[in-house]
């Protein structure tokens, strides 16, 4: 039996807020189900709660772009970048930047 990703991640939220775990996971359920509006509004919480290598940023960016946002768009990927390179992930970092320079 598959499980529901949406809702398993749903009832951590409800259960524990400030569960920076719970808060990932769901964004990343509700992105990959293209529920653009509810995983840009779980990013934006896990990234209040959690300090973030850079991934986070970039599935925030990628959420915003696909709601036509490439003005929050850019700022998810200038943030991701600073946290990218913060922690050492040049790579990551370029592939931000790559992204970036696309939007436009």
């Amino acid at each position: 039996m598959a499980i529901d990703r949406i809702a398993y991640f749903s009832d951590l939220v409800a259960e524990v807020p400030d569960e920076p775990r719970a808060r990932y996971g769901l964004a990343v359920a509700l992105r990959q189900a293209e529920r653009w509006p509810e995983a840009v509004e779980q990013y934006r919480a896990y990234l209040e709660l959690a300090t973030d290598e850079g991934a986070a940023y970039g599935h925030l960016a990628e959420c915003l772009a696909a709601q036509g946002d490439t003005d929050g768009a850019a700022d998810a990927y200038l943030a991701g970048i600073d946290a990218a390179l913060k922690h050492g992930h040049n790579g990551l970092a370029a592939d931000f930047q790559a992204a970036l320079e696309a939007l436009s």
